[in-house]
């Protein structure tokens, strides 16, 4: 007896699970007592498994190949089919209902088996599944039959008919970043994918003259994820491919359209870039969080300005730098008593109204039911800018006071906040798009030293990234280091990325760091820091 190929969705301890390789699977023998815990479904052998000596083709196989395909009425069988118990378990919930529903309602025929096996239809969408690696997508993530199978019995057709329509979903969620399979660790961040309700995407396969092209086109539009999968269908090594592959996955995630005016934040390259009209306008360096506090990823609207901004100073700054000096107990600083906070430009409040510190008893007051505010100035950390955008994170960006960080290629330090070099031309040119303000009103306006709150006109997109990889119009992949540790490579970083994460993590934002810093203040007439232009293959550049 010939060996005959099988194709089985097994029911196992409740799970179901497609099992093939490649959709192929071969069993020795089988016993018919495997039908009550499971559906086989059995695959005709193939001539080119026959034996030495045997016929190429039977009369049977020869009339079979000439029947003419025809539509296969087995709505009733799907529905028995669906009530099986435990057939959901470890589907996805929202694809399951989907199935549910739309076979539920259905009493037309089969969408992907004619009487023959697979239709065209049905061929075109599991030859796209299939071809999920093309795509950086993990194929064995997704179980479907061959082209050229066949199954027998009602029973079978119906199982076979559900198991593409879940694969097909599965597919479109995977397109859209919503697999829990395909994400890096930690990396997400607030943007949750864009993905497709499952009933919409069952529909339009349905009726889709080409289905496959359905599935492909749920894969995201930007110029950036087509070059990253040019260059994955080249890639010269495994750790390559991985790189990109984590990069496609990103993409996957990020906003259907970008806008035309945005401000693109890429974390591991350590620059912040302002878009106008597709094309990138400003590039700047940034210092990103360290690891012990990373910046996140995340999407949202610029919304607000503030120049010359006041600072709450964090409390645990307070508790290190401040407290022990107005306790009487020394501190870094010297000085005494309440010293510290003028030399500073502290202000202490409580409820939103200003206290004297001379008033208060340092040694017995609980001081976490105070604020600590810093007035504007060369000794106030945030610098002469700060840009909101109301976020899950409670993060913004900043200009800084201490400059000397963005001397380094490594910028990746202190708190997750990003600070920006030369904040205020960045934040002139975002008023003048968003306000129509000249760029010299601002620069009035931030020369003053006076504290105020701009709101934007227009809100601008701002996205922050994680993006390790980035490729140019030639095809050249550029990469950045690793910042935070999340493409799970199992190699480490290549020596020649871009930039490298910090191994060491500065201690968090205090006015010591501060006072070391501004030891050699920057003068008044030094020549401000020119723009740096995006190096060749930056985000910025490569991304429309």
């Amino acid at each position: 007896m010939r060996e005959r190929s099988s194709f089985a969705i097994l029911e196992v301890l409740g799970v179901s699970a497609l099992t093939a390789a490649f959709g192929l699977m071969s069993f020795a023998s089988w016993r018919p007592a495997l039908a009550e815990s499971s559906i086989v479904i059995e695959i005709p052998d193939h001539p080119s498994k026959q034996k030495d000596g045997e016929a190429a083709q039977s009369p049977a196989k020869e009339e079979a190949a000439t029947e003419v395909a025809q539509d296969l009425l087995i709505a009733d069988e799907i529905k028995e089919r669906l009530a099986v118990p435990g057939l959901r378990n470890g589907r996805n919930t929202d694809d399951f209902a989907a199935v549910e529903t739309f076979y539920k309602a259905w009493t037309g025929p089969a969408l992907w088996l004619t009487t023959t096996g697979l239709s065209d239809r049905g061929k075109a969408t599991v030859s796209a599944i299939r071809r999920a690696d093309d795509w950086g997508l993990d194929p064995t993530l997704f179980h479907v039959p061959p082209d050229d199978y066949r199954p027998q019995t009602p029973a079978d057709q119906a199982a076979t008919e559900l198991a593409i329509s879940l694969a097909a979903l599965k597919y479109a969620r995977a397109a859209r970043g919503g697999l829990s399979e395909t994400r890096t660790g930690g990396d997400a961040g607030d943007r949750m994918p864009a993905l497709r309700p499952p009933d919409d995407v069952l529909k339009e396969l349905s009726t889709a003259a080409a289905p496959d092209a359905v599935l492909l086109d749920l894969h995201p539009k930007h110029k950036q994820f087509a070059r990253l999968r040019q260059a994955l269908l080249t890639a010269k090594s495994e750790q390559e491919d991985l790189l990109l592959r984590r990069n496609m996955d990103r993409w996957r995630r990020m906003p259907e359209s970008l806008g035309l005016t945005y401000v693109w934040l890429n974390i591991p390259e350590f620059m912040v870039h302002a878009v106008d009209d597709g094309k990138t306008v400003l590039s700047e360096k940034v210092v990103v969080g360290g690891a012990s506090s990373p910046t996140p990823v995340l999407s949202a609207d610029l919304t607000e300005i503030v120049v010359n901004p006041e600072r709450v100073v964090p409390f645990a700054v307070i508790r290190k730098d401040i407290l022990p000096r107005l306790q009487g107990r020394g501190s870094f600083f010297g000085g005494g008593d309440t010293g510290i906070l003028d030399k500073y430009g502290i202000t202490v409040k409580r409820g939103g109204r200003t206290v004297d510190p001379g008033t208060i008893d340092w040694r017995k007051v609980n001081a976490s039911t105070l604020t600590f505010v810093q007035k504007p100035g060369r000794t106030n950390i945030m610098g002469k800018v700060q840009f909101l955008y109301p976020n899950g994170r409670d993060v913004f960006m900043s200009g800084t006071a201490l400059r000397g960080a963005f001397a380094r290629d490594d910028r990746a330090q202190g708190p997750k906040d990003p600070r920006v070099d030369n904040a205020p031309d960045l934040a002139a040119h975002l008023l003048v798009a968003s306000n129509g303000e000249s760029a010299e009103k601002v620069k009035q306006q931030i020369a003053s030293g006076k504290t105020s709150r701009i709101k934007l006109a227009k809100p601008i997109p701002i996205y922050m990234t994680y993006f390790t990889a980035v490729v140019d119009e030639t095809g050249k992949v550029t990469t950045f280091g690793d910042v935070y540790k999340l493409d799970n490579l199992a190699v480490a970083d290549d020596d020649g990325a871009a930039s490298q994460g910090s191994s060491q993590d500065p201690s968090q934002d205090s006015l010591q760091d501060s006072l070391q810093d501004m030891a050699s203040p920057p003068q008044a007439n030094e020549t401000p820091r020119p723009a740096r232009k995006p190096i060749n293959g930056s985000l910025a550049t490569t991304v429309r």
